[in-house]
């Protein structure tokens, strides 16, 4: 026992250790009870917070009571200075009443009380002005009191009231009194703040139309009618600018029309505001000349603003927009001169110089798309309206010919297309001067391309390029056909809508037309127009001659060549005594030149006669021109040395009727063939005079050059020796010609060969297409 015991103080009891769950137990009611003091904090906390709250909305409560008692008590603090002022009105008129009454008793009462009497009317008097300053002090009391309240309208209306009542408070002469000056002087004090409360009400970005009149009506009753109109422009001005602005970020994507919608505000603000300045200011001319001044820089606003969004003036995007532009304006400004607000003058003058800009741009990219073709390949899409007569020429010259004539069409009818009637009218002429420009630099290009074989070819290098070369006949002939086409078949086409705007105009005669037509543009002449196309087409014609002749001529040698030498130094007997005479051989050459070229001609040119009747004949006519004035011919003929005979005049005389008969059998009237060839004749005859060679006896009359002439024509067609002229009529293998008599006008006998016919003849035309004013020779 005493073992165990001892074992026991060494090793305490298992007891004295606590348990988990005993101190989980006392940490648990430790930790509720913490929680529960918090709670109880909580809960005292929310009902102070209730006490705060309800105390806060009590006196919330006592202060809205306390403000509505306020308001009370001001509105009748009003009531009582209402009454005050109306007991002061009763006791001023009923101090007037005892006062005539006095008056009465003094007239009544005779000289004795007159001293009496005066002195109590003095009193009254000084009794009465007290009474009256007492009343314009309580009527500036009354306009302070409206001022504190912003009751900015009845304060004018009582201002307004007042100066009605007494004139002279409105005036500013020096007689009024001290008392008057001094309330007129706080009069205006107060018209000056209600001067302000007004155009600070102007400035305001919020206000209406509505809260904007009844600003601009308080400043004219308080006569303040300038600042008014003032302000009324300005705020206008705001109200447009606010406009445009929104507008202005969808310029970019209308291109073509942005202008006209721009044009559409400004003009819209014009009209209503010089509506709404009539209504308000009525017609004074001095607010009537503010509205036009304030009108024209709008406008000056707008076409720089015009200029500043539009597309590049280059492309056809700017011209549609400015021509769209030009068109809403003027059709605007017509309008506004029913309001007698004309701005039309103003705004050409505008629009001028940028207009020219525009068009000039676009004429020169005209100008780079149908005439720059080296390295281009892009096509002008044309519909087959205006693309199938230019390719029928295809098939006869390069590819490249026919497509400058497309681009030429096409680069037109663009710019034209973009047009307006009322830019027609007022530009037309500037438009129509332009064009025809253009076409001229085409036709120099196709001019270019005609080079002949006579031009130094080492110097090209100095040359600018030229796309094409046309060098047989079917190239220079397609080459010719296609400027004729499009001078007298596509650009009429193309012409046709500034021709009807025109047409229209000068028969409708309408008074926007007279007002907007300036003078030099009133006398656009259509026929003007296509005589500078004719010329140009002359140009290109008569270097397409002369070409041809010079090498035709120049490019034979020994005695096909023509020069003096083939009427010089004669052998054999006369002409007259031959039996078979013929023209020289550069004459016959030149016969048979003509026909190869007409029977190419007839293929390249098919269903074009006419143009083929012009050529050949005026071929003619240059060969004879160059003879008239080759010098160095005419200084071998007249020298002293040359050995002249009477057969050599014969000769020439011969190859001078021989081309008349020509172009007489062509179908052509050699009028001026006749006079180049007499003038020949004649210069002839007096150097052959010179040597002693009589004409009288050498020559025979005309008629046997004519009739050995046409018997020459008929011996080169049919290859035969017969001389009768009358084989021409039987022999129809070669030459058809029209069912027609063509008669010469200088000497009226119809030639026999007039009635011959052939399908190879370049000269299957109607006599009277010839004499058509598009193909009317200009040397004629």
């Amino acid at each position: 026992m005493v073992e165990s015991s001892e074992e026991e103080d060494d090793f305490p009891s298992m007891e004295s250790v606590t348990p988990q769950s005993k101190i989980d137990t006392v940490y648990q009611s430790k930790t509720e009870k913490g929680i529960r003091k918090i709670c109880f904090e909580l809960l005292d906390l929310k009902d102070a917070v209730e006490n705060l709250c309800s105390n806060t909305r009590t006196k919330y409560l006592a202060f809205l009571r306390l403000s509505d008692e306020v308001v009370e008590m001001k509105h009748e603090l009003n009531e009582l200075q209402k009454h005050i002022s109306a007991h002061g009105i009763f006791i001023q008129d009923l101090m007037s009443g005892v006062s005539h009454e006095l008056e009465e008793w003094s007239r009544a009462g005779g000289d004795a009380l007159e001293a009496d009497d005066n002195a109590q009317t003095y009193e009254a008097d000084g009794t009465f002005s007290t009474e009256l300053e007492d009343r314009r002090m309580q009527f500036l009391e009354h306009v302070d009191v409206l001022l504190a309240e912003h009751k900015i309208e009845e304060a004018i209306d009582a201002i307004d009231a007042e100066e009605r009542s007494h004139p002279e408070l409105k005036g500013s002469g020096d007689s009024a009194t001290d008392e008057c000056s001094s309330f007129k002087s706080a009069l205006l004090k107060r018209k000056n703040i209600l001067e302000n409360q007004l155009i600070e009400i102007s400035r305001q970005p919020s206000v209406g139309i509505l809260e904007l009149k009844t600003v601009l009506s308080g400043l004219l009753k308080l006569g303040k009618g300038p600042l008014a109109h003032q302000i009324f422009l300005k705020s206008y001005g705001s109200r447009l600018q606010r406009s445009i602005e929104d507008f202005i970020a969808l310029c970019p994507c209308y291109p073509e029309t942005y202008s006209a919608t721009l044009s559409n505000l400004v003009f819209s603000m014009i009209s209503l505001a010089t509506k709404d300045s009539g209504q308000m200011f009525g017609d004074n001319p001095l607010y009537s000349n503010k509205i036009v001044q304030w009108a024209e820089w709008e406008i000056e606003s707008l076409v720089r603003l015009v200029k500043e969004n539009a597309p590049p003036s280059e492309t056809s995007s700017a011209l549609r927009a400015t021509s769209v532009f030009v068109q809403a304006s003027l059709n605007h400004c017509s309008a506004l001169e029913k309001q007698d607000l004309k701005l039309t003058k103003l705004l050409l003058v505008l629009l001028q110089p940028y207009v020219e800009e525009v068009l000039e741009l676009n004429f020169r990219r005209a100008r780079k798309v149908a005439l720059d073709l080296v390295g281009s390949d892009e096509s002008m899409p044309l519909s087959p309206r205006f693309a199938s007569p230019l390719s029928t020429f295809a098939t006869s010259s390069d590819r490249m010919l026919v497509d400058c004539g497309m681009r030429f069409i096409f680069a037109v009818k663009e710019i034209v297309e973009q047009l307006t009637r009322l830019v027609i009218l007022h530009f037309g002429g500037n438009i129509l001067t332009r064009i025809s420009q253009l076409f001229d630099k085409y036709v120099e290009v196709l001019v270019k391309s005609l080079t002949g074989p006579t031009e130094d070819d080492n110097l090209t290098e100095l040359k600018e390029p030229i796309p094409f070369k046309a060098e047989t006949d079917s190239q220079q002939l397609a080459l010719l056909g296609t400027a004729f086409t499009i001078a007298e078949e596509l650009l009429p086409m193309v012409m046709s809508k500034i021709w009807n705007v025109l047409s229209e105009s000068k028969d409708a005669g309408d008074g926007l037309i007279d007002n907007i037509m300036p003078s030099n543009n009133s006398t656009v002449d259509p026929k003007e127009w296509r005589r500078q196309i004719q010329q140009s087409l002359d140009k290109l014609r008569d270097h397409f001659c002369r070409q041809y002749v010079l090498s035709f001529i120049y490019s034979r040698d020994g005695e096909t060549r023509l020069d003096a030498q083939i009427y010089i130094g004669g052998k054999g007997k006369d002409l007259i005594w031959n039996s078979d005479p013929l023209p020289s051989l550069p004459f016959q050459a030149l016969f048979g030149k003509l026909q190869q070229l007409a029977t190419v001609a007839g293929d390249v040119l098919l269903g074009k006669e006419r143009i083929q009747k012009v050529l050949l004949a005026r071929l003619t006519e240059t060969v004879v021109m160059w003879l008239s004035n080759e010098e160095e011919f005419w200084g071998v003929l007249e020298h002293d040395s040359a050995p002249l005979h009477p057969i050599g005049l014969q000769q020439l005389m011969l190859d001078m009727h021989f081309t008349v008969e020509i172009a007489r059998f062509a179908g052509y009237p050699p009028r001026h063939l006749n006079k180049i060839s007499s003038d020949i004749i004649a210069r002839a005859v007096k150097a052959f005079s010179a040597r002693g060679i009589d004409p009288q006896s050498s020559l025979l009359d005309d008629e046997w050059f004519v009739e050995t002439a046409k018997g020459a024509i008929n011996k080169l067609l049919t290859g035969g020796s017969g001389s009768d002229v009358s084989e021409i009529d039987e022999e129809d293998e070669h030459i058809i010609m029209d069912d027609e008599v063509v008669s010469d006008s200088d000497d009226g006998s119809p030639s026999s060969l007039s009635s011959v016919e052939s399908e190879e003849s370049f000269a299957s035309a109607q006599m009277e297409e010839l004499e058509s004013p598009v193909l009317t020779d200009s040397e004629n």
